[in-house]
């Protein structure tokens, strides 16, 4: 074979390579059917790994629309958390800590705070490594919840609905860094 023969094939084996790792990096980045369905062209604004004591507890990814995300105005548009666990959690441990996160960032009243506890004990399920936890945020309505793209609860409460996303996008947030990567792509789109 001769040398620019050579160099040429190389050429087109690297763009074919270089096509295929773009269409896969496009397939794991496409939303779940049920992610698309709520918020339509959904696309991913960022994610991150969420670590307790140095263990990986979730993989979290924020899907926006074209109205993104704006943490001046987070009522403006819907959105959905998506959590991946990386190991087993019994669902009461998770509205546990839900709770514990709400109570320090101050969110919502005492009164409101215990009524939103009981509501995440009855709908948070245990979870398995591999399993996907999404909660849907509906603007001036409240939120879905989702175990593996299959309905979960629907709780029309917007103010708990804004308390409960504001553990991971509000600048209170304990989780500072997974904060800013999930916000990392999530101003609106033309």
């Amino acid at each position: 074979m001769q040398p620019d023969a050579m160099a040429s094939g190389r050429s087109k084996l690297l763009a074919l390579m270089l096509t295929m790792l773009l269409a896969c990096g496009s397939l794991l980045a496409a939303p779940a059917p049920h992610i698309d369905s709520e918020i339509g062209a959904a696309r991913l604004a960022g994610q991150g790994t969420f670590h307790w004591f140095g263990i990986a507890v979730y993989d979290a990814q924020l899907w926006v629309g074209a109205r993104g995300y704006l943490a001046s105005a987070p009522e403006a548009a819907p959105f959905v958390l998506d959590l991946r666990y990386a190991r087993a959690l019994e669902g009461q441990k998770i509205a546990e800590a839900s709770f514990d996160q709400l109570e320090k960032i101050n969110a919502g009243t005492g009164v409101q705070r215990a009524a939103w506890r009981v509501k995440m004990r009855a709908i948070f399920p245990d979870v398995k490594q591999g399993s996907h936890l999404s909660g849907v945020y509906l603007p001036g309505w409240g939120a879905r919840f989702y175990l593996d793209g299959k309905m979960l609860a629907e709780v029309p409460d917007a103010a708990f609905a804004h308390a409960f996303f504001s553990i991971w996008l509000a600048p209170a947030s304990t989780a500072g860094k997974l904060r800013l990567a999930l916000l990392q792509d999530a101003t609106p789109r033309p």
